[in-house]
């Protein structure tokens, strides 16, 4: 359809002047505000396009940055190769062999014996290789009995009879007064190969004795590393070495190794009591932190019917302490799917690098001589993305 009237125009934007020249060549000057039609309408709508367009743009840009900051936690679990300090690839065969034997319930031949075997073979390999170094490796086998009540499911009374404990004890030549403690089970629920939970802490574990105990220089303090053989029946061998081990007594602090899912990365779910310089340690030390704070509110509320060792050592030893969890993939935890195929070794070499760092930071610290001093107020805590931790007093919070 044609007009009766043809606009040519004069300026190439914004307020343009406009002749128009009717179909009798007379001519009309006047303003064109850049549209035809309603002059109300036309406004409108150009402003609701601009605002959809920008609410659009500021979406994509949204999106855009989410993707990169979750492409950017994941690839906190793509360690890439060992750093020499911690040998994932050592680790894992570890993981294997323990969990080849099957499930490992508590006073089963594969705990009691098969396992039990395995570790004292790869402890004493350890001690022998660095024989020479400036650290001796002490070995002690206990099977502690004893009882103890604990509010946990209720409220029970537990009674044990010659649960297993392997300790080793790892120090400076010249001997060490103060020590960490660092904790693993290996024992098993009785359907389960207990990959993640926790036979993956143990086989961490070993290597960090591998790497701790071939340290040139010798450590300031020492450590007991702890793999008990009797964590799913509510907490017992822990039990039986805090109350009757007689290293227990020079047990500063501790770190516990534990699983409520399968692989993924450790989180830190509960520190203290108190004792921030524990949390300002991880914050310091730790290579790949991962940690949150809310964990350790919902975990200390009751709400989750599950516990570990962290409150044996919290409540019968009056100890600080630090504990970490896999978490990821829990739907298979505790079940015969937990499986060693599950765990990515490059999750076995994020959990090293963390314990190992934190760990040798702790043991070079004046703080760990006399933790009592340090012992005020709770810490709020948790990382950004997997780079850093935030962590600072809850009364600061409070504020």
């Amino acid at each position: 359809m044609e007009s009766d009237t043809t606009f040519r125009r004069i300026k190439p934007f914004g307020t343009q002047n406009y002749v128009a020249q009717d179909n009798d060549g007379s001519r009309d000057r006047g303003v064109d505000n850049g549209y035809n039609g309603d002059p109300k309408r036309k406004p409108e709508v150009s402003l609701y396009l601009l605002r959809e367009g920008l609410a659009a743009s500021l979406v994509s840009v949204f999106i855009l940055v989410l993707w990169g900051l979750v492409h950017l936690s994941l690839q906190q679990l793509v360690i890439g190769k060992p750093s020499g300090d911690f040998n994932s690839v050592r680790a894992r065969q570890h993981l294997e062999k323990i969990t080849s034997v099957g499930p490992r319930p508590v006073g089963s031949h594969e705990n009691e014996v098969l396992t039990v075997g395995y570790l004292l073979e790869q402890i004493e390999n350890i001690r022998v290789e660095t024989a020479a170094g400036p650290h001796k490796v002490t070995v002690d086998v206990q099977r502690p009995t004893g009882t103890f009540s604990i509010d946990f499911l209720g409220g029970f009374t537990s009674f044990y009879d010659r649960v297993t404990n392997i300790a080793v004890r790892l120090e400076p030549k010249s001997g060490s007064q103060h020590f960490m403690l660092a904790n693993c089970h290996f024992d098993t629920v009785a359907n389960s190969p207990g990959a993640s939970d926790d036979a993956v802490s143990c086989a961490v574990m070993l290597e960090v004795l591998h790497s701790l105990a071939n340290q040139s220089t010798p450590l300031l303090h020492g450590v007991v590393f702890l793999f008990n053989g009797a964590e799913e029946n509510i907490l017992q061998a822990s039990h039986g070495f805090i109350t009757q081990h007689p290293w227990a007594k020079q047990v500063r602090a501790f770190i516990n190794l534990e699983a409520a899912g399968v692989g993924g990365k450790e989180v830190v779910f509960q520190t203290g009591p108190e004792n921030p310089w524990l949390v300002q340690a991880y914050v310091q030390a730790a290579k790949h932190p991962f940690a949150s704070v809310v964990g350790q509110e919902v975990f200390q509320s009751g709400i989750i019917p599950s516990d570990t060792d962290f409150r044996i050592y919290r409540d019968f030893g009056n100890i600080p302490g630090i504990d970490l969890a896999f978490i990821e993939n829990g739907f298979i935890y505790h079940t015969k799917y937990d499986t060693a195929d599950r765990i990515l070794t490059d999750s076995i070499q994020r959990a090293g690098d963390n314990i190992l760092a934190v760990l040798k930071y702790l043991v070079n610290s004046e703080k760990l001589a006399d933790s009592s001093e340090y012992r005020h107020g709770n810490m709020v805590f948790y990382d950004l993305l997997g780079v850093f931790v935030v962590a600072y007093p809850a009364r600061v919070g409070t504020i």
